[in-house]
């Protein structure tokens, strides 16, 4: 087992004293990088890329090398699973994702398998442990997935929606079914994380796109509630040494008193919520990660540099601090402005943990 040399974000997650705010960013591997695009010509298109162990560590490690970050993040895509279900993922240059056999009926959740993560997913695992191999102890590895909702709002819609009209009618009118639907999915989830982690992932993520299409009542019921149980099958040590589990809900602001109920050792902030006021209604009970709006990075490197202190500074004094964005790195950002990002992090985040 390679020693970790900088475990500063595996820290800041469990709330743990650091010397100054650990950073990732969410998408840091993608399109705004021409080593990635370049890396991605090669593969010949983005599904060849997932499924490519050797270039999927050639392009986690490329933020890594470039800019000082805390954490790398696997490269990988949340419908991993809704594809080795066989509902035959493709990606149409434009559209998004598309499956080609969508689930509507209670016979197509009837002979969904739950995917073998050293089977149909052996790809990701392999991903994983040549990751690992490649970072050298470097910084820690993050593995994830799509959470149960937002999987099944894909796998009922067929593709990416702005309302998603066809699973939301399901869950009105066919409450029992969608349930059947993600109780599947809890535990085809559970698995491939736990799979990640024993592959070598050193936390893991939930991300939950799109629970914030939901009614507070439905949120609780269809999109936190999965969560939770996914979160309870959790292994949550290896290697020695505690897994943290994060939980994102984009636009889940309002829910964050039950989010911090749920298990997650840290709880993912969209920039519609204010930092400060997310600490105050958690206290201690979850670090934060977040919640620069990406499109902060299309400005100057000065004015970036007045937005990470305001973000800073919001969260105030002491531990429990992820810097990150409120969502993934847009495909147009010049990179030497998410190096004034990483510098401005750097230099101005210890002050917020020198002992008072």
């Amino acid at each position: 087992m390679t020693e970790l040399k900088n475990d500063r974000f595996l820290r800041a997650l469990m709330r743990q004293p650091v010397d100054r705010t650990p950073l990732w960013i969410m998408r840091q591997a993608g399109r705004y990088l021409p080593e990635y695009r370049a890396t991605r010509a090669k593969a010949g298109n983005f599904l060849n890329l997932c499924k490519n162990p050797e270039l999927c560590c050639e392009v986690t490690l490329q933020p890594i090398d470039r800019f000082d970050l805390d954490a790398a993040i696997l490269f990988s895509d949340i419908l991993t699973v809704p594809d080795a279900m066989g509902l035959g993922l493709g990606f149409h240059e434009g559209e998004g994702p598309r499956f080609a056999n969508p689930v509507r009926t209670a016979a197509d959740i009837d002979k969904l398998p739950i995917p073998d993560p050293e089977g149909e997913l052996r790809y990701v695992m392999d991903a994983v442990r040549t990751i690992r191999e490649g970072l050298d102890g470097r910084v820690p590895l993050i593995g994830f997935s799509g959470s149960p909702w937002t999987l099944a709002a894909y796998m009922v819609e067929g593709e990416g929606s702005r309302d998603f009209s066809k699973a939301k009618g399901m869950m009105f009118d066919r409450p029992e079914l969608m349930e059947k639907l993600l109780d599947k999915l809890v535990q085809s989830v559970a698995a491939y994380l736990n799979g990640q982690i024993a592959a070598g992932a050193q936390a893991v993520m939930l991300f939950d796109t799109w629970g914030g299409l939901l009614s507070p009542r439905d949120y609780l019921r269809f999109s936190l509630e999965p969560m939770r149980r996914v979160i309870a099958q959790l292994k949550r040590e290896n290697e020695g040494r505690k897994v943290p589990v994060m939980m994102f809900t984009k636009g889940g602001g309002q829910w964050l008193e039950a989010m911090a109920d749920s298990g997650a050792d840290a709880l993912g902030l969209d920039w519609t919520t204010d930092i400060g006021e997310a600490r105050r209604r958690v206290g201690d009970r979850v670090a934060l990660q977040g919640n620069m709006d990406p499109n902060v990075l299309y400005a100057s490197p000065e004015r970036i540099r007045e937005e990470v202190a305001s973000i800073l500074s919001a969260y105030g004094h002491g531990h429990g601090h992820v810097f990150n964005l409120g969502h993934g790195i847009h495909p147009g950002i010049n990179p030497e402005h998410v190096a004034a990002l990483v510098q401005a992090v750097r230099e101005l985040s210890p002050a917020y943990h020198a002992p008072a």
